[in-house]
């Protein structure tokens, strides 16, 4: 009740704000990111004015998950239709857009995070026939399923016994659940809680495999870092989303139920008994997706989509 109350302040404290720096600024333009978090509280001021031109971007959770929910979309509704530019960052959003009430211009998919960049990471590469580590997305409870993940491999300590297992960004039921089972005495596998995104691309450098399974997302940040930086992505596709990037087999593997325990299990085994090619999984991403995830890339991208818009204004 109390957060509840706080945001309610805090909504009308940016409305207030937000309408007084319009009419200070005089913008082209108003950019949102993510659709209920900054699009549904500013709403009735952009209703004010009428000629002012929205741009949104969406990523992750904000389209695809809360559609389901109805009190979410009725917000989402109110707003779609008044959006004039959209960047997502997968193609799936872009038909959910359009399916609740978007009408204005498609400007394109782009990494939520904005590209990486590619020179700089270089010192963090290993080379493929060091990497001895299975890197693990550690978020559990809304979306995160890392528990499933958990319980698949928690069956297959042989299979594993020469691998260094790395759990990262472990959420508090990830470390109880393995302080509980037989994981704890695994003297090859490792839990982190909280890293910097440094820490984590260092990791996902010295990764042979990457595991990131989750219930709802746009493109994950981390499959994208994977790719990035020589890991083998092994990554749920909610929506169909990953599949955007990832053909099943040949430059990653897709879970299609990340909630199913047999499936996972079967997905592992096979990417560590040699019927997956990850070598060569890792070469194609390494030639055909990491050069489009390259920062000045991106950026120049983008900066052409705000000419476009400048010209329309």
């Amino acid at each position: 009740k109390l957060n509840k109350l706080i945001n309610l302040l805090n909504e009308r404290k940016l409305t207030d704000v937000l309408e007084s720096k319009i009419k200070e600024i005089r913008p082209d333009v108003v950019h949102s990111f993510v659709v209920y978090l900054s699009g549904v509280p500013i709403l009735a001021v952009m209703d004010k004015f009428p000629d002012l031109k929205w741009i949104l971007s969406t990523w992750g959770s904000d389209l695809y998950y809360y559609r389901q929910l109805p009190n979410y979309l009725e917000e989402i509704k109110n707003v779609l239709p008044e959006i004039d530019y959209l960047f997502t960052d997968c193609h799936r959003d872009q038909q959910i857009a359009r399916e609740n009430g978007f009408q204005g211009k498609f400007l394109g998919v782009f990494p939520g995070g904005g590209g990486y960049d590619l020179t700089g990471l270089e010192q963090y590469l290993v080379p493929f026939e060091n990497r001895n580590t299975i890197l693990i997305k550690g978020y559990q409870g809304k979306h995160g399923k890392c528990l499933e993940v958990l319980k698949a491999i928690a069956g297959l300590r042989s299979e594993f016994e020469n691998y260094e297992i790395v759990i990262f960004g472990a959420a508090p039921e990830v470390s109880d659940h393995i302080e509980a089972s037989e994981l704890k005495q695994w003297n090859n596998l490792i839990c982190l809680e909280k890293l910097t995104h440094q820490e984590v691309l260092k990791l996902m450098g010295r990764a042979l495999i990457y595991i990131g399974n989750s219930s709802s997302d746009g493109m994950p940040n981390t499959l994208l870092e994977a790719i990035v930086m020589g890991a083998f992505p092994i990554q749920s596709n909610p929506g169909g989303a990953t599949a955007e990037l990832i053909e099943d087999g040949k430059n990653g593997v897709l879970i299609e139920d990340p909630t199913d325990v047999q499936e996972l299990k079967n997905i592992l085994i096979r990417a560590i008994n040699g019927s997956q090619d990850l070598k060569a999984g890792v070469a194609y991403n390494f030639e055909y997706i990491r050069p489009m995830l390259d920062w000045n890339r991106v950026r120049e991208q983008v900066l052409e989509k705000y000419k476009l818009i400048e010209s329309e204004i």
